[in-house]
Order: structure tokens, then sequence, then C-alpha cells
């Protein structure tokens, strides 16, 4: 076996592990909570659905299984490998391991259009699917300010960004000031925290296929993204259609970014942290590095959710967790490239 098999045996070793930890974390995070579960219970209530078995759990295990913690953790799994994967996009797309998922403006439109709806006091639901065209909205904008005003080039996608960021930050700032501080305020400043308490497979789901969606296209393109962090003449001169390809990025790793944060609120540091902790270990070939970024950033997630949810009496909300371990990763990041 010559020395590229060897890497890509192990590689995939990696990744069927990481699989496979993600899938046990998701079992045991089903019994921590409040009302604790058993492993024994969670593992009968699944079975009883392809197997004939008496139950030997109470009703109220059942509902909480069901319409709490199952939702809760599969739509963290979902939001924290959409984010870890729009985030390596990100990455590849302006040849800049500072980027994230936000450099297009997608979380400062979600935070205007959530904050926009709880203004107008409108349920979950809606607050989701208008923070989900808020994010959708800001990124258009963005986009098509680059491409008429600069052809597409990256530096003009980088400063159309940041004044539109900057237009809906305000924006937001500004229903802020309008919102009853008694309840609206709190309740924008908390969205704004990000938490998937509450989550039901109804909120889920219309967000679900949008997800699917961009990952599908971002796996699908992930052996042309390499080309992408090269020079867009030598790209061109290998007959990729560099803006081609560059666009269906840009949007599927928006679609992520916007149904993740429209269902969850504001989660910082993920698209930054995990593509970087995955480079580090399986390299920068775009055929691994997006895979391994969207089990790992599941994973991720996931275990940020439990700690949020058990390790106080009050929920702590996971924009605050994840920016307690992002802030030093990324200092950490800066000394390292000094260094070099």
């Amino acid at each position: 076996m010559n020395p590229h098999q060897t890497r890509d045996k192990r590689t995939k070793g990696i990744l069927w592990f990481g699989i496979g930890l993600l899938f046990l974390c998701m079992v045991v995070s089903l019994s921590f909570g409040r009302y604790p579960i058993s492993i024994k219970d969670i593992i009968g209530y699944f079975l009883s659905f392809q197997m004939d078995i008496e139950p030997f759990w109470d009703a109220q295990t059942e509902n909480i299984l069901l319409q709490v913690r199952l939702p809760r953790i599969l739509t963290s799994v979902l939001v924290g490998s959409a984010l870890a994967a729009s985030g390596a996009s990100y990455q590849c797309i302006f040849r800049n391991p500072m980027a994230s998922p936000d450099i297009l403006g997608a979380t400062a439109g979600a935070s205007f259009g959530a904050a926009l709806a709880i203004l107008c006091n409108q349920g979950l639901y809606i607050i989701t699917l208008w923070a989900f065209i808020g994010s959708l909205a800001s990124v258009a904008l963005i986009y098509l300010t680059g491409y008429k005003y600069g052809k597409g080039e990256l530096t003009i996608l980088i400063l159309a960004g940041i004044m539109i960021k900057s237009l809906f930050s305000s924006g937001t700032a500004f229903l802020k000031i309008m919102a009853d501080p008694t309840d609206q305020l709190p309740s924008i400043t908390y969205w704004m925290m990000g938490s998937f308490s509450g989550i039901s497979f109804a909120e889920l789901l219309p967000v679900f296929v949008p997800m699917v969606i961009g990952l599908v296209i971002l796996l699908a393109l992930r052996w042309k993204m390499n080309l992408l962090t090269l020079d867009e003449a030598e790209a061109a001169s290998m007959g990729v259609n560099v803006k081609q390809i560059r666009m269906l990025v840009i949007f599927a790793a928006t679609l992520l970014t916007a149904s993740a944060v429209s269902i969850s609120g504001v989660i910082d540091w993920v698209g930054l942290v995990i593509p970087h902790i995955v480079r580090r270990t399986i390299g920068n070939d775009y055929k691994n590095l997006l895979p391994f970024s969207l089990v790992f950033g599941g994973l991720y997630m996931l275990l940020v959710d439990n700690i949020a949810r058990n390790l106080m009496a009050t929920e702590i909300p996971i924009g605050i967790l994840t920016s307690v371990v992002g802030a030093p990763f990324f200092i950490w990041l800066l000394l390292g490239r000094e260094g070099n």
C-alpha cells in the first residue's frame, strides 16, 4: 500500500470515528437534563419503532424524548454542521482563514429580521421566517452591489459586506430603541445571544429543506473548491469557470448560514474555529475538509449545547459559550500567524 492510499485510509478512519462519536454523543445527550432518562429507556423507546417491545418507560419519558430533547439535539447538530461548513466555504471563497459565515452580512440581516418580527409581536415561527428572509436579503444586496460595481471582485464584495452589515446593524439598534424595555427588548437581546430552547419539529422542518439543499451543493462542489484558492487566471487556464463556482458556493453557504441563524439566533465563532481545527488535522483538501467540518461542527455544537442546558439552573445562551471558546482561539491564531 503506497503512502497516498495509507493517508486516505487514515482519513476515512478518522471520519468514521467522528461519525460514530457524534451518534454516540447524540444518544447520551438524550439522557441529560432536568429530568434524567436512562440509556436503557432511550434505546428501548427507539427500538420499539421497529420491534414489538412492551413499553417499560412512562408517558412523561416518551413525551420529553420526542417533543423536547430529540428536536433540540437534531437542531444543534444541524446548526453546528451548517455553520462549520459555511465557514470553511467562505474561507475558501475569500482565500482568507479569518473569513466566517457573517462576512457577507447573513447574521446582521437575520438579526434585523428577527428584531422586526419581535417588535411586531410575532410568534416563534414568524420570527424564524423573517430572520431567514432578512439574512438572504442582506447577502443579496451585497452580492448585487459587488457585481454591479465591482464585477464580482472579492475586495469589492468584502467592502460591500462591511457597508450592508453596518446598515442592518444600525437598523437592529434602532429597533431595540423602539422596543418595549419590559418585554420586547429582552426577547431581542436573548435571541441575539443564540439558543436552542423550545425548538420543536414544527420550527425545524421549514429550515431543514434549505439546509439540505445547501449541504448537497457544497458536497457536490467540494472537489472543485480547491481551485477557488488559486489565482483566478490560473484556475481559468484549467478550464474552470471560477465565477460560476464561486456564485454557487456563496449561494449554498449563505443558505446554510441563513437557515442556521434563523432558527438558533446569533452563534459566533463556530464557522471560524471548527474549519481551522479540522484543517490542522487532515489538511487543506476540501474533498475531506468539508465533510470533516460537517461532522465535527455538529459534534462541537452538541457538546456546547449540553453544557448550556445542564451547567446551571438557568440555561446559558449558546453564543456566550461559543465566544468563550472562540475568542481565545482567535487570539491564539493571530499570535501563531505572527510567529510564522
